[in-house]
């Protein structure tokens, strides 16, 4: 069973709803560990005090903040429970947005919200409440030694919070959304656009998987039995030098792939009568 990252209480105006937290979502790849090449031996980087000249264990660490070279200030953890804001224990939500106004690119880690179990009506409101008014709330929680601004919106009858990045967080490249003095051809938009809704549809998350990793473990698969495994097939990819080419291609091969009936081409002769007629 998975281990809740947070408990607390959900405050709704004076409504308060005891949570868990769980991680919504965690990266899963297949893990190559370091090894000696000499005897294939797992090479470890253990604790290691420098002036004691030894390894140390766990539970002589402490945590401490360089403030000058060499020089550190201790942090005890009753230290950090005396500085810990109100939000260490209550979410309180402060404000409600539109879920259209909030550009993804501002999310950052998932959870799961789960009630406890003398909360659910309360709970079950409020996932109502956001669901018919397409809102999400903000609120601010304090988990792993730091304070999250977060979002909280209504999904699959339940609440998903999500951790938010900073604006001063959020990268800046200079090149980033310039405009140069390349003309469109309204010809080129139309057939981009026609392209883009050939290829539309609704998201299916099982459609879509890291070949990479999958192919990372036919690969180990591979190798325990002894066997060579397939090498990826290369696509080759030039330069785009005729667009509106290129465009009508995609097109054309969109189409073809599409299920069901295909459009019966009218016969030459019989085009030609009736132009004529």
């Amino acid at each position: 069973m998975p281990t809740a990252v947070w408990k607390g209480m959900l405050t709704f105006g004076l409504v308060a709803i005891p949570i868990r937290l769980y991680a919504a979502a965690r990266t899963k790849h297949t893990a190559l560990h370091q090894l000696h090449k000499e005897c294939h031996t797992r090479v470890k980087q253990p604790l290691f005090c420098l002036h004691c000249n030894r390894n140390v264990n766990r539970s002589e660490i402490v945590k401490g903040y360089e403030y000058e070279k060499g020089q550190y200030v201790l942090i005890e953890e009753e230290d950090l429970k005396k500085i810990t804001p109100a939000s260490g224990k209550t979410m309180e939500l402060v404000s409600f947005v539109n879920e259209s106004n909030v550009d993804p690119i501002y999310f950052d880690s998932s959870y799961l919200a789960v009630p406890e179990e003398q909360s659910t009506k309360a709970y079950r409101l409020l996932v109502k409440a956001l669901a018919d008014t397409k809102k999400m709330g903000i609120a601010k929680v304090t988990m792993h030694q730091r304070e999250y601004t977060v979002f909280l919106r209504p999904r699959d009858n339940g609440i998903t919070l999500h951790t938010m990045f900073y604006p001063n967080e959020i990268a800046s490249v200079a090149e980033y959304g310039q405009t140069d003095d390349a003309k469109l051809n309204p010809q080129e938009v139309k057939l981009a656009e026609q392209l883009i809704q050939a290829l539309a549809g609704d998201f299916q998350p099982k459609e879509y998987a890291d070949e990479y990793q999958q192919r990372l473990n036919e690969l180990i698969e591979a190798k325990l039995k002894g066997k060579e495994v397939a090498t990826s097939p290369e696509v080759p990819q030039t330069p785009v030098i005729d667009i509106m080419e290129a465009l009508k291609k995609s097109l054309a091969a969109s189409e073809a792939r599409k299920p069901g009936p295909k459009p019966v081409p009218v016969p030459a002769q019989r085009r030609q009568r009736r132009k004529v007629g």
